[in-house]
């Protein structure tokens, strides 16, 4: 048995994780959360310890969903007729999933009360004045509503075809942060010259069609351009 390409390993990866998500409405919900989550703690200029602690937490949650969905499937597998065992692994990966949940609950009132009630006003100043928070949230929801998109259209995952794009959508991301940030016009050009040579290269590989290259530059623009809209 040939030892599998690295890439190979990593789309089986995400392709698991999609699966996750496209089939499981707790997995969906947990990351819907998860990601609002993120984004509030950077809104809110979390400290970078925890952030990580947060982050951790997060992963933990929604890596316990993903095993529990496997330990499911697999006794499923073999046993497929009711069975007090088969009932009893099922309850016991599903308590650890809400263990899981619980800590992470506990965790985020312990980072965030402190940072309650707080001042909007002061909120959006401090993030006007912290240009990589809206660099770092911009690109977390282009990345969650491209997942969210080949959710919803049932094709592809984040690095292998699929609609939208999502190489374009955070190139274009990536394009419309610097022209938000800068106003060299030959960084400008140069950096949009990588997010097209990027996308051309997605359809030239037969990789995506060119309106799933188009939406993603479009998703990856307008989200990126609402969040400095917004908060700059």
């Amino acid at each position: 048995m040939h030892e599998r390409k690295f890439v190979e390993s990593l789309n089986a990866a995400v392709e698991g994780f999609i699966y996750v998500m496209k089939t499981e409405r707790n997995m969906r919900a947990h990351f819907l959360v998860a990601l609002f989550i993120i984004i509030l703690g950077i809104y809110l200029n979390l400290a970078t310890s925890d952030l990580l602690i947060l982050c951790i937490t997060i992963t933990l949650v929604l890596s316990t969903e993903m095993v529990n969905t496997a330990v499911e499937l697999t006794v499923d597998m073999i046993k497929s007729e009711f069975h007090p065992i088969a009932r009893i692994i099922k309850d016991v990966a599903a308590g650890a999933v809400l263990l899981t949940a619980i800590n992470a609950a506990i965790v985020g009132y312990m980072l965030f009360s402190k940072k309650m009630p707080f001042g909007i006003e002061d909120a959006v100043i401090r993030l006007r004045q912290s240009p990589w928070h809206l660099t770092f949230i911009s690109l977390i929801l282009v990345l969650g509503l491209t997942i969210l998109g080949k959710i919803a259209f049932h094709r592809g995952t984040p690095l292998r075809g699929g609609m939208p794009s999502g190489h374009s959508a955070i190139a274009f991301s990536i394009w419309t942060i610097v022209v938000f940030m800068t106003n060299n016009f030959v960084v400008i050009t140069l950096v949009f010259l990588m997010a097209f040579l990027i996308a051309r290269h997605r359809v030239k590989d037969y990789i995506h069609t060119v309106a799933e290259v188009v939406a993603g530059a479009i998703l990856g623009i307008l989200a990126t351009t609402l969040v400095f809209q917004l908060f700059r």
